[in-house]
Order: structure tokens, then sequence, then C-alpha cells
């Protein structure tokens, strides 16, 4: 029950920002979503015991990449609904980059999983090229580097090692207003962000308000804090497979509320996307990985918000009797 909970939570989360990008401009949004976090986290919540260089990267890719990027695509005609399915593209990228720079293995299932979640998003690429660059390619391009922020996140959540997920997540967010919002003024004027504000007390400002309160309160609050309790509670293989309902919350949310009609060839393709990330779960869970940075699974991403749980294995009596007749290896706890 907890699991489709957050399913529900983070699948709606994308009317939300709809709401918001009506009234605010993408990138003013995006600073303003984590402004809102940022100040009492800094007053109120102890900095977690992890490296500085994790938690920059971890906020630079999972908090300025992802969210700039994505708020740029639906600005820009994404369709919200196949936005949600099109993020999961950062699980073949943190899976790539996990073999890249931290020197991982994949497995034939993984391999295979990767092949047919990107076939895919080819499918539900031949169908955007329908609408033309501008209102097809281009915003679906957007939100798959939003795919690859996400990923680069979800290598520094992972190499932090957090004892304590959920305090890594809420300091995460203090590292993206400063730069979105220069982003902002750069890109959007200086007006932009000022004009929306000052209207924001407008019928259509109210809105976008009770989006940005769905967002971090139900979103990245609710929603993280209680995926990172599945998570310490239960194993990974467990939790994880939930994250793929989020896209079909999603497009049908978008379905329902934006009256979004996804044709049936992304409809196959987003089938398929899901069976290719299922598939790569699935082998990766049957081989528990060693006990090392890179132990998390990176088949699936983490769930906004979500950091890694690193749970070092526990030592057998055999190994903490000195004198013990052999000492077995170390098995890795779930976590």
């Amino acid at each position: 029950m907890i699991g489709l909970t957050v399913v529900l939570l983070w699948g709606v989360n994308f009317i939300a920002i709809h709401a918001g990008l009506e009234h605010f401009p993408p990138f003013f949004f995006a600073a303003l979503r984590f402004a809102v976090m940022a100040i009492p986290v800094i007053l109120f919540v102890p900095f977690p015991n992890v490296p500085v260089r994790w938690w920059l990267l971890y906020g630079v890719g999972f908090g300025i990449v992802q969210f700039a990027f994505l708020f740029l695509a639906l600005a820009n005609g994404m369709p919200t609904g196949l936005a949600s399915l099109v993020l999961q593209s950062s699980a073949p990228f943190t899976v790539v980059l996990g073999v890249l720079l931290l020197g991982e293995r994949m497995t034939r299932r993984q391999i295979g999983g990767i092949a047919v979640a990107v076939g895919g998003m080819v499918v539900i690429a031949v169908d955007r090229m329908q609408d033309g660059a501008g209102a097809g390619i281009i915003p679906m391009a957007l939100t798959l580097i939003a795919g690859l922020g996400w990923a680069f996140g979800n290598l520094g959540s992972r190499l932090a090692r957090s004892d304590d997920p959920m305090r890594l997540t809420l300091w995460m967010c203090v590292v993206p207003p400063i730069p979105l919002y220069l982003m902002s003024l750069v890109i959007e004027g200086p007006a932009a962000g000022f004009d929306a504000m000052s209207t924001a007390f407008t019928p259509n400002g109210l809105v976008a308000l009770a989006g940005l309160a769905y967002v971090v309160l139900l979103g990245t609050i609710a929603g993280s804090g209680l995926w990172s309790y599945l998570m310490s509670q239960h194993p990974a293989s467990t939790v994880a497979p939930f994250s793929l309902l989020v896209p079909v919350v999603g497009i049908t949310a978008s379905w329902i509320a934006l009256h979004e009609r996804p044709s049936v060839l992304q409809l196959v393709g987003a089938a398929i996307v899901i069976v290719g990330c299922l598939a790569g779960l699935m082998g990766s869970a049957r081989k528990p990985a060693p006990v090392k940075d890179s132990q998390a699974c990176p088949t699936l991403p983490e769930p906004p918000g979500h950091a890694s749980r690193f749970v070092p294995g526990r030592r057998s009596r055999q190994q903490q009797a000195p004198d013990g007749p052999r000492r077995e290896p170390v098995a890795a706890k779930a976590p």
C-alpha cells in the first residue's frame, strides 16, 4: 500500500509541475521549487556525513540538470504524461555511466533490458517525428538530457554512501536554487520571475502556487520520505519495480486531467520501455553485487528525491571470533 501511494504521488506530480509551468517561467519555477525547501533545510537540518564532492554531483545532476531540462521540455511542448516515461531513460544512462566511470559490469540480462528500453524510446521518437523537430524531437531530446542528469545524480547519491538518505536528499535541495536563478536571469530575463511573482495571487497564479506546494510537500517530502522508508525496510529488488508504475500513473493522469491522448505507437513504445527496464532489474536482482562503492543496482534510477542507501554486510560469528577455523566471505545485506 505504501509503495502504491508513492507511485500515485509521483505520477500526479507531473500534473502539478504542468500547473506551475502554466504561470512561472521554467528556470525560475525550478529555482523556486528548490529554494522553498533549501531555506528550512539550512536552518534546521544538519549536513549529512558525506563527501562534499558527491553531494555536489548529486545536487548538480539530480537538481540542476534534470529539472532545468525537464521543465524546459514541458514548457516547450513535451506532453506531460510522455515526459514521465521518457525520463525513465535515466535507467539505461545510469547503467552505462556505472560501466564507464565506476568499472561496473553488466549482465547479459541487463544488456538485453537496456537494448529493449532503448528500442522503446526509438519507437516513441519515430512517432514524435511526425510533429516535426521543433514540436516533437527537440522537447524529447531535452527530456533525455534531463534523464542523463538524473543518472549523474544517481552516481553522486550512491558514491556518497549516506547513512541517512533522507537528510542527503534534503541537502541536495540547497545546491540548485542559485544556479537555476542565474540561468533564469540570463535566459528568461530579469523581469520574467518578477512578473510571475507579482501576479502570483491571480486565479492562474494561485493554481501555479498550488502546483508548487504539491511538488514540494507531497511529491518531494512525503513521496521521498515514504520511498526512503520502504528502501530501508525491504530489499531493493522488491521496492524498485514500483517506480515502473510512475509513468503509467503519469500518462493516465495526463489523459484525465489534461486531455492528452497518446497515440497507439507511443503506448507501444511505453510498454516496450517498461518491459526493458523490468527485465534489466530482474537480471541484476539474481546476482547480488559485491560490497563496494558500486554495490547498488543501477538498472533502475532512484525515483525523484531518493538517495541510494549503502548497507555494508555484517560479519558472521566465525569472522568475529579471532580463533575461528576459517573466515567466510562477507555477503552484502539487502538495503
